[in-house]
C-alpha cells in the first residue's frame, strides 16, 4: 500500500495551493463553508488557474529574455502557492464588491449577487448609514452602524450614538456612545440616511 499513499500525498501536494487559496477566499468573505467533495473541486479550480499563470507569466518573461530558472524546481511550489493566494484575494474583493454578478446583472445575464444572501447585500449596500433595530421585546433602538453580523441568527451589531425610541420618539437623555446588541434579538432593521428631527409647533 506504500503505492497508495505515495500517490495520496502527490495529489495533496499538487492540490495545496488550491487549499490553501480556498482558505483564503473563505475567510475574506463570508460565504458559508463548502462541503469535503466541493472543498476539493475548488482546490482543483484553484490550482489549475494559479498554475496556467504562472506558466503564462513563464511564457511571458522567457519571450522577454528574462530568465525563468528559478520558477521551476524547488521555487515552482512557492511560486503556485503565491499565485493561488493573489488569485484568492483577487476573488474575494469581487464577491465582496458584488463586482463581476454586478456587470453579468447590467447586460442581462443574472438576477443574483455575488453576496451569500439577501440580508449580506443589504448590509453591504448600506453599511454607511443610521439604522433602527426593532428588538424582540418591542423595543427600538436608533443610532450609527459601526458593524454588523454576517447572518442575522449569530454575531452582534454595534450601534454608535445609539438611542432608545417609546413609540416613533426619541428618549431625551438616553444617548449612548456605544451600543452592542445581539443579532438574535433583532426582528427588524429599518435603514436610513439621519433622522428628521420634527420642529417644535409654534
Amino acid at each position: 500500500m506504500a503505492w497508495a499513499s505515495s500517490e495520496i500525498v502527490a495529489v495533496f501536494a499538487f492540490l495545496l495551493p488550491g487549499f490553501v487559496a480556498a482558505a483564503v477566499f473563505y475567510s475574506l468573505t463570508s460565504h458559508p463553508r463548502p462541503g469535503d467533495l466541493d472543498k476539493i473541486v475548488q482546490a482543483l479550480v484553484f490550482t489549475m488557474v494559479g498554475r496556467a499563470v504562472g506558466q503564462g507569466m513563464e511564457f511571458a518573461a522567457s519571450a522577454l529574455g528574462a530568465p525563468t530558472a528559478g520558477w521551476t524546481g524547488r521555487w515552482d511550489f512557492a511560486v503556485s502557492v503565491a499565485i493561488a493566494v493573489l488569485i484568492a484575494l483577487i476573488a474575494a474583493w469581487a464577491a465582496n464588491k458584488d463586482w463581476l454578478h454586478a456587470a453579468l446583472r447590467k447586460i442581462g445575464v443574472t438576477k443574483e449577487t455575488s453576496h451569500p444572501s439577501e440580508w449580506y447585500t443589504a448590509f453591504a449596500t448600506n453599511d454607511l448609514s443610521y439604522v433602527i433595530l426593532s428588538l424582540r421585546d418591542g423595543r427600538r433602538l436608533y443610532g450609527w452602524l459601526t458593524q454588523w453580523p454576517s447572518r442575522p441568527d449569530i454575531g452582534h451589531f454595534r450601534i454608535r450614538e445609539a438611542q432608545w425610541f417609546s413609540g416613533d420618539v426619541p428618549i431625551a437623555r438616553s444617548i449612548f456612545d456605544e451600543v452592542i446588541v445581539p443579532a438574535s434579538e433583532v426582528v427588524l432593521v429599518e435603514f436610513l440616511n439621519k433622522l428628521q428631527e420634527e420642529s417644535p409647533e409654534e
